[in-house]
């Protein structure tokens, strides 16, 4: 199994603890949520089962006995309702002769079907029937990450406090997907897996629909682009499948796409032109959660001036380029890899997949374990200073120096030149006059190759390559 070691060990943990243990598994759909549990576990359950997708709760109860019975209770009676099925599924525990009963109850947002009654009853076998004993560890999973929350994670009724564990499966970061690459015989460069990246972003289960006799190129070609391609659809599902009202979602995840650095909350209803924020504060405080935003604060700006940015690739990419074009050339992004579209495309992309790799950035510049504050910073022309700037990515140290970050995509090694190195001082000059800060103030580059030598050079005090972005965790 790909990565995952930190995750694999938290379950299994939880076999050797005295206690009952409820273990909460959620995170982005295709994340590979529902295989780390069977895989951790190699399927040795007391009980296993998944929610079914757009059924009535007749039809959820009916699969749920199907699968009480496929684990041994062979003469289960006919369920009624929810509090029946919970009641049946202790009988079944109570006849397993395995030291830890491990429950498994994946696509538990499916489960909840409309009166059902479903979370009152899973309330009542914890608090009255599992708690109570020393050997049950139940682990629920579930991608709809706007219910995890609600019902399990910052639930204020029965289940209030319950989660023993959670376990957030976050995406592959670059070195993850390279080793997941050369598992699936995928003989990508780096360049390749980071172009990948910037596409499907690190989610397992897009990496490995792609064929080995094709080039990544011709892959994204044959999952987006084509009529049949497997992830032509995928976006629409994606939001119906982890919201309920994914209209909402729709519309915010659009509007932010509209931005590369992010939008305030007030900007994001006056796009939306919505008044009554409340629907709009839980639907981002839910996309957060899951990783399709990040929140985070301008250099020098107070908490309420917080600037919400999309942050997953997929979204981004489908909305770049396919929304509003149902019938694009089958070939778009082969013909057209050489354009000056797709280059600026990569540009703004590769710096999204360096805010996913803050912790290799930190390692490689040796900070890992200084306490920093990650940000972007702009200044907008005014009566004092004329000029604007804008800088995407500040790490504001405690040890008393800033990092300024330029991240440059290049598919060979960087040569700085006049230009590029009068904008990189005159943005600096004007974040040091307006922030006022004591600090000093250090240049880094950020680019897949290296630096060039030459009389420009010696502006970046450390350079950041693939080496680098491509580390995994020890």
């Amino acid at each position: 199994m790909t990565g995952r070691q930190c995750e694999k060990r938290e379950l299994l943990d939880t076999m050797n603890r005295n206690e009952s243990q409820f273990v909460a598994v959620y995170g982005r759909r295709r994340v590979g949520k529902t295989y780390l549990v069977r895989e951790t576990f190699q399927n040795r359950f007391c009980f296993a089962h998944s929610g079914v997708a757009n059924v009535g709760t007749h039809e959820q109860i009916l699969h749920f006995r199907d699968s009480l019975v496929r684990y041994g209770y062979e003469n289960c009676p006919p369920l009624r309702n929810w509090r029946e099925a919970f009641l049946a599924l202790e009988t079944l525990i109570e006849r397993c002769d395995l030291e830890k009963k491990v429950i498994f109850l994946d696509e538990l947002p499916w489960m909840d079907t409309r009166q059902s009654h479903f979370v009152p009853s899973l309330e009542h076998f914890w608090n009255g029937f599992a708690s109570a004993r020393k050997d049950i560890v139940l682990i629920a999973c579930g991608s709809a990450t706007s219910w995890m929350a609600d019902n399990l994670l910052k639930n204020k009724g029965g289940l209030h406090n319950r989660v023993t564990d959670r376990i957030h499966l976050r995406p592959f970061c670059l070195g993850e997907c390279e080793e997941y690459c050369n598992e699936l015989g995928l003989r990508f460069s780096r360049e390749e897996i980071c172009q990948g990246y910037m596409v499907f972003g690190g989610i397992p289960f897009y990496w490995s629909l792609m064929r080995r006799d094709l080039s990544l190129r011709q892959n994204v070609d044959y999952l987006v682009f084509s009529e049949d391609g497997k992830l032509r659809g995928e976006f629409e599902e994606l939001l119906s499948s982890l919201f309920r009202n994914s209209n909402l979602y729709r519309r915010i995840i659009s509007a932010l796409s509209t931005t590369g650095s992010g939008m305030v909350r007030e900007d994001i209803l006056s796009k939306l032109r919505i008044t009554d924020g409340g629907g709009v504060s839980k639907c981002l405080e839910n996309l957060e959660s899951c990783g399709f935003v990040r929140r985070y604060m301008p250099f020098g700006k107070k908490k309420k001036e917080a600037l919400i940015q999309l942050v997953d690739n997929f979204s981004l990419f489908h909305l770049r380029f396919l929304e509003g074009d149902p019938n694009p050339d089958e070939n778009f992004w082969t013909n057209t890899s050489s354009s000056a579209m797709q280059s600026a495309w990569r540009g703004i992309a590769f710096e999204r997949v360096c805010l996913a790799h803050l912790r290799q950035l930190k390692n490689a510049l040796r900070i890992g374990g200084v306490l920093t504050h990650v940000c972007s910073w702009r200044h907008v022309p005014d009566e004092t200073l004329s000029k604007g700037a804008q800088i995407d990515l500040l790490i504001d140290r405690a040890d008393g120096v800033i990092d300024v970050c330029e991240m440059k995509y290049s598919t060979d090694i960087f040569v700085p030149t006049e230009k590029s190195d009068s904008d990189m001082r005159r943005r600096m000059a004007i974040f040091q006059e307006v922030s006022k800060t004591r600090k000093a103030v250090n240049a880094v580059l950020v680019t897949p190759y290296g630096l060039e030598p030459n009389r420009y050079s010696g502006r970046f005090s450390n350079v950041v390559t693939f080496k680098e972005l491509f580390a995994t965790a020890e």
